[in-house]
């Protein structure tokens, strides 16, 4: 493997896949939920916006639903 490489010649494009990743959205959470995630993040070292992701995709894959009585 060479000690250095010239890169200065090569041209670059975007990530053909990057727009299948992840996709920014904005979403309201209380002061707690956010608190808690960011905690979670603390002990992990994984960033909270991940966890939530993380955590959000579990409960797709198990298909989880909220419980949505009144009471």
């Amino acid at each position: 493997m060479k000690k250095e490489y010239d890169l200065s010649a090569m041209k670059s494009r975007k990530n053909p896949y990057a727009a299948r990743l992840k996709r920014q959205v904005t979403i309201r959470m209380r002061d707690d939920v956010i608190s808690y995630f960011k905690g979670m993040s603390e002990e992990t070292g994984i960033p909270y916006q991940s966890l939530i992701n993380l955590y959000l995709r579990d409960c797709m894959a198990h298909e989880r639903r909220p419980d949505l009585t009144w009471h």
